[in-house]
């Protein structure tokens, strides 16, 4: 596979958003390891549950209530969540604070026992996610996809972003541009395409010494 210069894409994107200083400006990037490190638990599991909410809702909706959840779910923290009974849960699912959503409300629970069993494995979810190589991150997509709930898509990556892990996103213009490329060719979610994405990731990075979230988002206003 032959793959289009990273400074290539990066100048393009630099031309359609008004030049390298400002292009620069709009980039994110990621934390280190050691600030990964320093998130608690907690802090992921508000942050997941922020993302599974958002999903198919206006995201400022979710913004404003937000208050109220951290209030309901007792700001979040692992061990509470794990000691709340079936009831209770259907008790919070109906608090007039929070977005009423059963289905959704119940991935708390289950996301926080995701974090839990990675607390007996690795001391903690954030050391497991700090710790997971970038050159790899299709992996991690796939752990929480198939170990957390509704995490899947582009909900656990995007989570991973707003967290500070280094990561590149499918999204419809990242998507776009690597059909376009012949790079995927398959479904978005398929793992070929995954592969195939990670590759080509991988050779930019070594490209360009960027980070995945700085190459993940020239390419995306390269194209729009």
């Amino acid at each position: 596979m032959t793959y289009e210069l990273f400074q290539t894409i990066y100048d393009r994107a630099a031309m359609r958003h008004g030049g390298p200083a400002l292009l620069e400006r709009r980039l994110s990037r990621p934390f280190s390891t050691a600030k990964l490190k320093q998130h608690s638990d907690a802090q992921w599991l508000s942050a997941f549950t922020q993302k599974v909410f958002q999903s198919g809702i206006n995201w400022q909706v979710v913004r404003n209530k937000w208050p109220g959840f951290e209030t309901v779910f007792f700001d979040f923290d692992i061990e509470k969540m794990l000691l709340i009974h079936d009831e209770m849960w259907e008790e919070k699912a109906k608090d007039i604070r929070i977005i009423r959503n059963f289905g959704k409300v119940m991935t708390i629970r289950e996301n926080a026992l995701m974090i839990s069993e990675c607390q007996a494995s690795h001391g903690s979810f954030a050391s497991f996610v700090a710790d997971w190589p970038s050159d790899d991150i299709i992996h991690l997509w796939a752990y929480l996809k198939k170990n957390g709930a509704r995490l899947g898509g582009n909900t656990g990556p995007y989570t991973l972003r707003t967290m500070g892990k280094d990561t590149f996103m499918l999204t419809k213009d990242v998507e776009g541009y690597l059909r376009h490329h012949g790079i995927i060719t398959t479904g978005r979610d398929t793992q070929s395409a995954w592969k195939a994405a990670q590759q080509a990731f991988n050779h930019w990075h070594t490209e360009s010494g960027r980070s995945y979230t700085e190459i993940s988002q020239c390419i995306a206003m390269s194209v729009n």
